[in-house]
């Protein structure tokens, strides 16, 4: 394929990760709303966030081995088309089950689109340009990760319901999907298919499924550098899953500021971060991903410090938001880690085991701080974000000097082997 063409697959996976980025959190903003019309507190919501996050985990690894084994498109199509039927069942729910039912479909959605893009990406572009599209990638995801905040302010000012603004993010999902997926077609099979080699000889039998496990398995533990990176990947997930669940909360509770206005401050804050992450895989491009991880671990331990004081002035509080985003500032790194560290005939299955961190993490985090937060405070619970963010600095230097400097190295680094 022309790099025409490899700029097309890059800009199209961006998409689909913006669009289920935006699936991910579209409940993060109407916490305190949907607490209330259900009459469930905002940990019962927590945890409606939770299941799906504990679906998106459970699937991660099916999904990474369909992915690995058989179509990479394939997998991205279940990852739209289950996702936007979850957005839209979740505008249409009357009752707590019925959300919990939604989110349950959003998962299934959700699930997939980590193994699919991430094979993708890599058959598509160079060891030399791979840091600054997984970077790309990343932007996408993390303007998705904004984009219900804004949506959320933007009804509120008019007026709107809860209803219109996540009915609005699946229409849009809806419309993106099917351009995508009709793109697609028009992609070379070595990039969406994974190569004749790598696929399996003989179709999957019920007998063979243990045993296939079992390989499955050995192959994902023989890495310590991906097993950290996982772990690193629940305990940063952790804390941006309560950041960004919660920080509507902390301004509206621990600053006073109207709902509408905490959630276009925390759309402002995500939206940041999406910047942030273009710096940051230039950076890893140029210099290697040690002193990116480094870099953004530590300036999330001091963002999450300063909040958690609750005695910012306003303006002060405006600007550590802004510069909480830097939490997305290590990903292409963490990513580029991860690929330098895999086979190619298993990125998608360590991807997706590095996915069932972060999932883990969107599985704990919701309802055991939002629990927290009704337990001991606003200020207590973003000190242990703080701690969170210790945990994750020291294990990525860990993770980074395990990984050797060949791992770590940036691309020029990497192009001299």
């Amino acid at each position: 394929m022309t790099a025409g063409g490899n700029r097309r697959v890059v800009a199209l996976v961006t998409g689909s990760h913006f669009v289920n980025h935006s699936y991910i959190v579209m409940l993060a903003p109407l916490v305190g709303v949907l607490a209330a019309r259900f009459d469930v507190s905002i940990a019962a919501i927590g945890l409606a966030i939770g299941v799906q996050n504990a679906v998106i985990l459970l699937l991660q690894l099916p999904f990474g081995y369909l992915s690995d084994a058989y179509s990479r498109t394939l997998v991205l199509a279940i990852s739209l088309i289950a996702g936007t039927l979850g957005a839209v069942l979740t505008a249409a729910a009357t009752s707590y089950a019925w959300l919990i039912a939604a989110q349950l479909v959003v998962g299934v959605g959700v699930a997939g689109h980590h193994p699919a893009h991430y094979p993708l990406l890599a058959s598509a572009t160079s060891d030399a340009s791979r840091g600054r599209a997984y970077s790309v990638h990343a932007f996408g995801g993390a303007v998705g990760l904004a984009a219900p905040f804004a949506v959320v302010a933007a009804t509120t000012a008019l007026g709107l319901s809860w209803r219109v603004a996540i009915g609005a993010i699946g229409v849009f999902g809806a419309v993106y999907s099917a351009l995508c997926l009709l793109q697609f077609r028009a992609v070379d099979d070595d990039i969406t298919r994974p190569a004749l080699a790598e696929r399996p000889d003989e179709r999957p039998t019920l007998r063979s499924v243990p045993g296939r496990i079992q390989s499955l398995f050995r192959t994902l533990v023989a890495s310590e550098g991906i097993l950290g990176l996982t772990l690193l990947a629940f305990l940063t997930s952790v804390a941006a899953w309560t950041i960004r669940t919660y920080t509507p909360s902390l301004l509206a509770g621990g600053y006073g500021l109207p709902d509408g206005t905490a959630s276009a401050l925390t759309s402002a804050m995500l939206a940041v971060g999406a910047g942030l992450i273009l710096a940051g895989g230039s950076l890893t491009d140029r210099v290697g991903a040690g002193p990116v991880v480094t870099a953004g671990y530590a300036a999330l331990v001091v963002v999450a410090a300063l909040l958690a004081t609750l005695s910012l002035p306003l303006a002060g509080v405006v600007v550590v938001l802004l510069l909480s985003g830097s939490i997305s500032f290590s990903r292409p790194a963490r990513s580029t880690l991860a690929d330098r560290l895999s086979a190619r005939a298993d990125l998608g299955k360590n991807f997706a085991l590095v996915t069932i961190g972060i999932s883990l993490g969107g599985v704990v985090a919701p309802p055991a701080f939002g629990y927290l937060i009704e337990a001991v405070g606003l200020g207590a619970s973003f000190a242990a974000v703080a701690a969170v963010g210790a945990l994750s600095l020291g294990l990525g230097w860990w993770v980074v000097r395990d990984a050797g400097p060949d791992a770590s190295a940036g691309a020029a680094v990497a192009g001299d082997d």
